[in-house]
């Protein structure tokens, strides 16, 4: 379906149109880093296998309750893997907006900060 990543990112970005989607996915990518971290410290990978179920979980919270479509995961699990992070640091960084118009989502829910 998609010859690229980059024509998969459009698309990617597309099934996160609404910032509560992108929010959600945002709280979830951070606890992955947030386990890894406590797996590090305490040396209890357990917190390595709860990465996962936690992030995935908020993540297809927000697709089936908010945004009201099929996470991307389940057709392209890895490239939907690297453009959560990629969504994610152009979150915190300020730089989404410009990716959103991209991907023809200037109009959606947008405000100059992702977070508020």
């Amino acid at each position: 379906m998609f010859s690229d990543f980059q024509s998969f990112w459009l698309h990617y970005l597309r099934q996160h149109s609404k910032k509560k989607t992108r929010q959600w996915h945002a709280a979830g990518t951070s606890m992955v880093v947030v386990c890894a971290v406590l797996a590090l410290v305490t040396l209890e990978w357990k917190w390595l296998l709860l990465a996962p179920v936690i992030a995935y979980g908020l993540a297809w919270y927000s697709h089936f309750f908010i945004e009201g479509n099929k996470p991307a995961t389940f057709g392209h699990p890895f490239w939907s893997l690297v453009a959560d992070f990629r969504m994610v640091f152009l979150m915190l960084t300020g730089k989404l907006d410009a990716e959103l118009k991209k991907a023809q989502l200037g109009h959606v829910e947008m405000r100059s900060s992702e977070w508020d």
